[in-house]
Formats: C-alpha cells, sequence, structure tokens
C-alpha cells in the first residue's frame, strides 16, 4: 500500500503485512458500524475500514490523534506535520473509494483527554470496535484500554496493536515502553469482562463480556 501519484501515500507497509490478513479475515464477522480509531498515523488501517465497508450503509470512525509522535517517532526525526498532512490525503482518497459512506471526526489531541470527552459526550457503551494504536508506552496502552473499555457496548471488540512490539535500547528492552505489559495488566484485571480471541500476536483482539 505504498503511495504513488493519486493513490495512497503511506511511508511504511506494517498494517499490509502484519495486520491486514486478521483485519480481512474478521472486520466482515464483526461488521462494526461505529469505530474508534487511537492513534491513526497515516490513516493506512482508518483508510481501509472507509473503503471496504460493504456491511453497513454507513460507517462512523472516530480518529484520535495528537500527530506529534511518540518518542520512537522523535528519536527516528519523523515529520509529524508531513504524516499528518498524508493521513488527511488518505482518508479523502478511501472516501472517494468507498461503497458506502463514511462519517469521519478527526480529533486532534491526547487519547485520555479525547475519550474522557467521549465518555462525557454520551458515547460510553456505544462503540462497535476500538483499535488501540496510539502511544507505546505502558502506562499510555493502559489508560487507553481502560477508557475504551467503557467506550465499548457489550459483545464488541478491542483490537490491540503492536502486542509484541519492543525498542531496542541501548540497555535492552524497557517493559515500560512497549504495550505488552500493560495489555496483559488490562486482560488480566478484567479477566471476568474480556474474551480473548485467536488472532496472530502481532495483535491482541478481546471481545467485551461483561460491563
Amino acid at each position: 500500500m505504498t503511495g504513488s501519484s493519486g493513490g495512497y501515500q503511506f511511508t511504511n507497509n506494517w498494517f499490509e503485512t502484519t495486520a491486514k490478513n486478521i483485519w480481512q479475515q474478521l472486520i466482515p464477522k464483526i461488521k462494526p458500524q461505529k469505530v474508534l480509531e487511537i492513534g491513526s498515523y497515516e490513516g493506512a488501517s482508518a483508510a481501509f475500514l472507509i473503503e471496504k465497508n460493504d456491511w453497513c450503509e454507513e460507517i462512523v470512525l472516530w480518529c484520535i490523534d495528537t500527530w506529534d509522535g511518540g518518542i520512537e517517532h522523535r528519536d527516528a526525526s519523523i515529520d509529524m506535520t508531513a504524516v499528518e498532512k498524508r493521513f488527511d490525503h488518505n482518508i479523502a482518497l478511501a472516501e472517494e473509494r468507498a461503497q458506502n459512506k463514511a462519517l469521519i471526526y478527526k480529533a486532534k489531541g491526547f487519547s485520555d483527554t479525547e475519550l474522557s470527552k467521549l465518555i462525557a459526550g454520551g458515547h460510553a457503551g456505544t462503540f462497535d470496535f476500538v483499535y488501540v494504536d496510539g502511544s507505546h508506552q505502558a502506562p499510555d496502552v493502559l489508560t487507553d484500554a481502560v477508557l475504551a473499555f467503557k467506550l465499548c457496548k457489550l459483545g464488541s471488540i478491542i483490537a490491540f496493536d503492536d502486542y509484541l512490539w519492543a525498542e531496542e535500547l541501548e540497555y535492552g528492552r524497557d517493559p515500560i515502553r512497549c504495550p505488552k505489559f500493560a495489555v496483559d495488566a488490562f486482560t488480566n484485571i478484567f479477566f471476568r469482562k474480556v474474551q480473548i480471541l485467536n488472532v496472530p500476536l502481532s495483535q491482541l483482539w478481546v471481545r467485551k463480556i461483561a460491563d
């Protein structure tokens, strides 16, 4: 899905090579109509949902991101202003190619603030699918997970990206600077309320089975 003139503009193929196969299998079964994405970057996953949606007449999608980048983006000197522009381009292109209508809300801000706004605004217990792909720092991931749980309705899905991702730092791997520690804490604490689905461990998907 790397871009070219007139097409999508993606500078990496993470979603294409690691996540897309899972989504192609599970998303048509879930048939989400109201979706929340925490961490949108260049919009690869959002564009997939918008363009491929043939399961509902209109998909409603919230995309939350600071477009400031995380620690790993700053360390790599990634131009996040350009990333945001590619997101806007890719979402617009997906809407043009969409089979059905799409209503997109772009929420630029920190996820804890934006998710709290959604809860306060009456959206608790209303989302069919939440994709957690924002900060890779464990405290942030845990916060996103707990707030996402509040926003999901019974039977809905929370999908965590980068479950096994970790930075290779000078002193080795830091469990606080990767998602797995937080995702495991969430699933352990909420083990009576979520059911882990059988998917490849590049991602971890859970179904909300109790409030």
